[in-house]
């Protein structure tokens, strides 16, 4: 069963190299092919393409926009017999635009399966991913053993949309501690405590978390490489935003954190990774 990959970011292209770690065979796409030119895939000439030489599509794209070119826009997958294919869409999407995504793709004979992911690069390199997924039970199953591969927990929610419903929401979360963990650091400095000895009592205490873990070293070396961008922490508490209005439920935490990260985009620092929101309290 070959399998594609569209979508070369810098998680999209981590999970692809897992996926071929692991012994899968796979043909790649991305918007700007030289991102694929260190995988040992073979390298579509378009989605359209791709979906004609592969039976599994695993998508990793920013937003819902790039996703409905992807599947819609010229060249895209509905160009192709998408028949029997089941589409795997890791992308953290907006939550009304999968339902589309859903009924577009079921009318071509293919399964979409909603499967945006919990972590970013260093899990995806370990396949400790934690994966949500929404889709029909059937196509689920059968690609259970690929998922396996770039999770290492996964979460089945049937109905369509719940899956992304709960990523944004689990992104409120992972926004908010790591809003909270950048201004307790940065106050902790003004204070005239030392940065490294904060961020060792803040794990000992009641910063004790898998956020500051993870990005502990980022904060102390101010090395801000992009694991997961405030671009795309910026993108899903917008989506959330919409989340609640339609709900008709207020969103305090999440809007306050939703423009914090805004910041960084006056700073020309929104595609560095998130735990840059540091550089926005420090400055203060």
């Amino acid at each position: 069963m070959k399998t594609g990959f569209i979508g070369l970011g810098h998680l999209g292209k981590t999970m692809a190299k897992r996926l071929i770690g692991e012994g899968i065979e796979l043909v790649v796409w991305n918007r700007t092919p030289e991102k694929a030119a260190d995988l040992k895939a073979e390298v579509a000439a378009s989605p359209a393409d791709l979906a004609a030489k592969a039976d599994v599509i695993f998508m990793n794209l920013f937003d819902s926009e790039a996703v409905w070119s992807v599947i819609s826009g010229t060249g895209g997958l509905l160009e192709a017999d998408c028949s029997g294919r089941i589409i795997i869409d890791t992308s953290t999407n907006h939550f009304e635009d999968v339902l589309h995504f859903h009924e577009m793709l079921r009318e071509t004979g293919a399964s979409y399966l909603e499967a945006p992911v919990l972590g970013s690069v260093v899990p995806a390199q370990q396949g400790n991913l934690t994966v949500l997924v929404s889709g029909e039970k059937r196509p689920y199953e059968k690609v259970l053993p690929l998922l396996e591969k770039i999770g290492k927990t996964i979460f089945y929610l049937d109905k369509p949309s719940l899956a992304t419903r709960m990523k944004l929401i689990n992104n409120l979360v992972l926004g908010s501690f790591m809003a909270t963990l950048a201004e307790a650091i940065a106050l902790a400095e003004a204070a005239g405590i030392d940065k490294a000895g904060a961020i060792e009592m803040l794990l000992a205490g009641a910063g004790n978390s898998v956020v500051l873990t993870a990005k502990k070293e980022k904060i102390l070396k101010e090395d801000f490489s992009t694991q997961f961008s405030s671009a795309l922490i910026y993108k899903d508490l917008d989506y959330l935003q919409d989340l609640a209005f339609t709900l008709k439920r207020p969103l305090f935490t999440g809007s306050v954190v939703k423009e914090l990260f805004g910041m960084t985009f006056s700073r020309d620092i929104e595609d560095q990774d998130f735990s840059a929101v540091y550089e926005v309290m420090k400055g203060l």
